[in-house]
């Protein structure tokens, strides 16, 4: 009885490690990657601007620029309208 009791014991420590090992794999696979998407290429910010937020939407993209101007683009690549704070 007392082998089975140390096999069960040594077999979830082995199991924990494991779990350990993946959830610390997974974090670093997902923290690795670049913070923002890629902006398609048709996208043409204002001379000066670096994009804080981005968001895509259905028909519009919105930008955020650090200065926390709100700039939104429609599905062509066309400025459509710039908000300053």
């Amino acid at each position: 009885m007392l082998r089975w009791l140390r096999f069960l014991v040594t077999a979830l420590a082995a199991v924990m490690g494991l779990g350990v090992l993946v959830i610390a794999a997974l974090l670093w696979l997902r923290l690795s990657q670049p913070p923002l998407p890629e902006l398609p290429e048709q996208i043409a910010l204002p001379e000066g601007a670096v994009p804080a937020a981005v968001t895509f939407a259905r028909d519009w993209l919105v930008v955020v620029t650090e200065t926390g101007e709100v700039l939104l683009y429609d599905k062509q690549g066309r400025l459509h309208r710039q908000v300053q704070p």
